[in-house]
């Protein structure tokens, strides 16, 4: 499984979305799932899922899949293009 592949499951999960939605164009608060409770949930099972620590800019920074996918990058997680 890819990391980008990862990262999506991981989207899916802590939002608690369906197996098949798509996460890739998601951004904060565009959806009523991802508020500021999830958004906790969301890094810290980033932090578990990579094995990465998030620190408070960065998590202010995530602010969409994409966002996401490039701290990913900035941590060494190497992912695709999304």
């Amino acid at each position: 499984m890819s990391h980008l592949d990862r990262l999506r499951a991981v989207f899916r999960r802590s939002l608690n979305l369906p197996a098949d939605a798509p996460v890739d164009d998601l951004e904060y608060r565009a959806i009523q799932q991802w508020d500021s409770l999830a958004h906790m949930a969301l890094v810290a099972a980033m932090e578990d899922e990579f094995s990465i620590m998030i620190d408070t800019n960065e998590m202010i920074d995530m602010s969409s899949f994409a966002a996401a996918a490039e701290l990913l990058e900035q941590h060494g997680i190497g992912t695709a293009a999304v």
